[in-house]
């Protein structure tokens, strides 16, 4: 089995028939909280490099577990328990809440190479998430079949939502 690093289209059913809808509500959600982590932590203060890219990792785990547990709890049925199947099987389909975090951590780890201080780290790292944000949006959009104006407002509609998260970061001075 090959892991993915980041949120790819999901691949065809190997039934052979298409899938019913595309689904990068994982990767958009996982991307928008890396943004919010980064964008409140550099808010507070200077987080060690380290720190930053164990709370983007951590953060993406503990919301997987929780998005993954209210998946199942939701759909549970009266007297019935789901079994481990169903349990990976919604374990993998919230994964990319987890792989969103993976670039902008990487952003931060890198930061230094690139002679970024550590409010310069956070910036790369806040820029990368609302860059595969738009992207991820964009992309989701074309994997559905969407028309280039649908596509575009799309990435724009999650441009917005990311930018929110970088005025915020601005207002409060960091």
């Amino acid at each position: 089995m090959v892991h993915r690093i980041i949120p790819w289209p999901r691949r065809p059913d190997p039934t052979g028939r298409a899938p019913s809808r595309s689904d990068y509500a994982g990767a958009l959600y996982g991307s928008l909280l890396a943004a919010s982590v980064i964008a409140t932590a550099s808010a507070v203060g200077d987080f060690p490099r380290l720190q930053t890219v164990v709370l983007l990792l951590v953060t993406g785990l503990v919301f997987w577990a929780a998005h993954a547990y209210a998946n199942l709890a939701g759909e549970r049925r009266v007297g019935r328990r789901p079994g481990w199947a169903e349990i990976r099987r919604v374990g993998r389909h919230e994964w990319p809440i987890v792989e969103a975090a993976v670039l902008p951590a990487v952003a931060v780890a890198v930061s230094p190479v690139l002679g970024l201080g550590l409010s310069g780290a956070a910036w790369f790292a806040l820029s990368v998430a609302v860059a595969q944000l738009v992207a991820w949006a964009c992309l989701g959009a074309v994997h559905a079949g969407a028309s280039r104006t649908e596509v575009a407002v799309e990435g724009l509609a999650n441009l917005v939502l990311g930018l929110v998260l970088v005025a915020a970061k601005a207002a409060l001075g960091h």
